[in-house]
Order: structure tokens, then sequence, then C-alpha cells
């Protein structure tokens, strides 16, 4: 029971269904091959940061003196840039461009598996529900996000290239949106802070 109230809002926050448009968008026209590579690459990043940050998270922004509304605003300000990028850049064949050696990393791991939102929960069901219940928690839901973009192949079989591109675009709009919503709370934070 612990565990399941730890683990719902986290999975609220890592949206693993929500998150799949987004990395259709990514990683369309990646080959499957180079796809599966970016999928573990996404899971091992988001991981590794997650269980990082539950560790040291709180003594390392306390003593630079980074709060989680600055958190968000710079999450939201890079994954700004990438929905940007995304919607007026792209290459002679239409996809996105990016670099397919690190997307796994930047930008599905972090921040879009695990981006300011999962970081300021972690940090409070941590002081809820301790250390380890919050490890567990995280890494079930990363897990999950990484089979859920692990069936995302079958999604762009049903949509088809023409469906996949306009859906593409639409996502990248959403992304640009949801970055624009964690700039907004940050800022909103920062000024509940000074108030």
């Amino acid at each position: 029971m612990i565990f399941f109230l730890c683990f719902i809002p986290l999975f609220t926050a890592v949206d693993p269904l929500g998150n799949l448009p987004v990395f259709l968008s990514l990683t369309a026209g990646v080959p499957p091959a180079r796809l599966n590579k970016i999928i573990i690459q996404s899971v091992i990043t988001a991981l590794a940061v997650a269980i990082v940050f539950v560790i040291v998270g709180k003594s390392l922004l306390h003593y630079m003196g980074i709060s989680v509304g600055d958190f968000l605003i710079a999450g939201g300000g890079l994954m700004f840039i990438l929905a940007l990028k995304d919607l007026v850049a792209s290459n002679e064949s239409g996809q996105p461009t990016h670099d397919h050696d690190t997307l796994g990393a930047v930008p599905l791991g972090v921040p879009l598996i695990v981006g300011p939102g999962v970081l300021a929960a972690t940090l409070v069901l941590q002081a809820q529900y301790g250390l380890w219940m919050t490890i567990l928690a995280t890494v079930a839901n990363i897990l999950i996000t990484g089979v859920a973009f692990w069936q995302s192949r079958l999604i762009i079989r049903i949509l088809g290239k023409a469906g996949s591109k306009a859906f593409s675009k639409i996502t990248s709009l959403l992304l640009a949106a949801i970055a624009v919503m964690f700039i907004r709370r940050g800022i909103f934070m920062l000024m509940n802070q000074a108030g």
C-alpha cells in the first residue's frame, strides 16, 4: 500500500503514456536497430539521474542555493528550445534533426522521462515515504516508460508516414505548451518564495 502511495504521484509526473507522442516525434524515421539503442540509453540515463538525485538531490540543491522553481524554469526552457527546433527546423527528409548518438540521453532520458517535475516529486515523496520506497517507485515508473517506448513502433505502423509527420508537428507544439507551463509554475514558485 505504501508503495502505491509513492508510485502513483511519480506515475503522474513521469507520465509514460503522455510522453509517447513526444517520443514518436523525436524518433521519427529512426531505424529499428538504432531505436532500440536509443530506448535503452534513455532508460539507463533516466535511472542514473533519478537515483543519484533521490540520494543527493536535496543536499545538493540546498548547498547550491537552487530551488524547485529554478529547476522548473530551466527544464521548461530546454524543452521549449527542443520543441521550437522541431517545429521550424528539419532536414531534407522532413524529419527532426537530432543527434541519434545522444538522443536517448538528452532529451529523452532527461528532461522528458526524468524532468523537473519528477525531480521535484522525488524530493517531496522522499520526505513522506523514505529513501528506498522513493527509489523503488521511481525505478518502476522509468521501466514502465521504457516498455511504452518499446511498443511505440505499433503506433507508427497504425499512423502511417503522413499521419506520423502531422502527429510529430502537433506533439512538438504540445511539448512547447508543456514547457511554458513548467516555466510559469517555476516563476509562481519563486514569486511565492519571495513574497
